[in-house]
Order: structure tokens, then sequence, then C-alpha cells
């Protein structure tokens, strides 16, 4: 398995940030790899946010569609994400938000292991640099549309 986490501080509110993690549809124009992303089943209620969605990776034909489910529990500001289908044998991924200074706090773990063995010893060898270039871009995308 590959596991990782990050804090990292975003220049913007708690509500815009969640918002746009939430926002798995517009991941292509800002998040390296993503070429898709789809929601479905979207429920909202006074304290969560649920929706299954897709997640396409890669480079042009050498792609994959990770299916998940999300879920946003409003009253502790955390979103859980755990793996439906594709190519993953397990995912554990969850983002905490805290507002400090009219910027967010952001705690990112995740955990999981490929289905193919051999794609899983290449992504642990290049996992951390991935993971950094994805928060990097969080961090462009709120300076991008919040400041």
């Amino acid at each position: 398995m590959s596991s990782a986490s990050l804090k990292k501080i975003i220049p913007c509110k708690k509500d815009q940030a969640v918002e746009m993690v939430l926002d798995i549809e517009k991941y292509p124009e800002f998040v390296p790899w993503c070429i898709e992303g789809k929601v479905f089943d979207k429920n909202e209620s006074s304290d969560l946010i649920a929706f299954n969605g897709d997640l396409k990776v890669g480079k042009s034909i050498l792609n994959e569609t990770f299916s998940s489910h999300v879920s946003y529990h409003k009253d502790s500001n955390k979103i859980v994400v755990t793996n439906l289908d594709g190519p993953l044998k397990y995912l554990k991924n969850e983002w905490k938000f805290k507002e400090i200074n009219n910027n967010t706090q952001l705690e990112f773990y995740i955990d999981f292991e490929l289905k193919n063995p051999i794609l899983n010893a290449i992504m642990k060898k290049s996992f951390e640099l991935g993971l950094n270039k994805i928060a990097k871009a969080f961090e462009e995308r709120a300076i991008k549309l919040y400041k």
C-alpha cells in the first residue's frame, strides 16, 4: 500500500476550499493527469453532501477511471473518499479543512493500493512527487479563483 499525508495553507476561505475539492467535474481544468470528472447520485442534507464520482486519469490512451463515493461531513469539515470500482484494490482518502485568518489549512491523507502489482510498485516510487504536484494545483486554483 502507498500512503501519505500533507498539510498546506490554501489562500481562500474554508467554504471555498471545500467547494473546490467537491467540484470534481472541474478537475480536468487544473489537476495534473485528470482527463475527466463526473458526478452521479448527488444528495445533500443539512449535515452531509454525498455523491458517487468518476475520475479518468492518465495521458491520452493510457488512462484509467476511478469510481469513488465522496462524503462531505459539514459538522466535522471533512471529506471522506472511498473506492467503488476501477484499478484500486483499496482507497482511504480524507480531506480536513480549518479556516485560519481568511485562509484554509488543508490536511490531506491518502492510503491506497492498486490491483496491478507492477503499477503499484511504480506508483510507490513517484507517489510523493505526484501528491505535491496535485497539492500545488489546488493552491494555484484557489489563487486564480479567489485572490
